[in-house]
């Protein structure tokens, strides 16, 4: 298996191939709209303005499973980040990162780069960077501001 074999939900449930971004630069983030480390949105947001053009993708999947910290729908976790962000990249539908009902998207990351806590996610806005061959090359923890990364996308593309 490699990245491109999974399937994901985009915002509106309907099912999407991984295949669609090969040949591009990923970065993969399970996000929040109620964390502390929401502002990094913006963060997020410049790296797309700044890359897009080049090959990056940001692939951005709310999820609750921290401290109930992405309570809304879909629908509403768009029109926030949309509003308070400007958020243009994708957006899918939301998901769990963790134990049982894990997006398998998730699992595979997490078996390809382990974090602090081995093969689990310590927090919302944990980050992996994939390069244009599916390649998982670092994973980042929620600390890391998006701004921290730019470099190493630079670099990727």
């Amino acid at each position: 298996m490699n990245i491109y074999d999974y399937m994901v939900k985009d915002r509106s449930g309907n099912e999407i191939s991984m295949e669609k971004y090969k040949g591009n630069v990923l970065l993969i983030v399970n996000t929040a709209t109620g964390c502390g480390f929401t502002p990094q949105y913006k963060g997020l947001q410049h790296l797309y303005d700044k890359y897009k053009d080049r090959g990056l993708e940001i692939l951005d999947f709310p999820c609750n499973q921290f401290a109930n910290q992405a309570p809304g729908t879909e629908q509403e976790i768009t029109e926030f980040c949309q509003i308070n962000y400007g958020v243009s990249f994708p957006m899918f539908s939301k998901i769990k990162v963790n134990g049982k009902g894990a997006e398998p998207l998730f699992t595979y990351l997490k078996s390809q780069k382990k974090g602090s806590l081995g093969g689990t996610i310590k927090w919302n806005f944990t980050k992996f960077l994939v390069d244009r061959e599916g390649n998982i090359i670092e994973r980042f923890a929620p600390n890391i501001e998006p701004e921290q990364i730019d470099s190493k996308i630079a670099e990727l593309l």
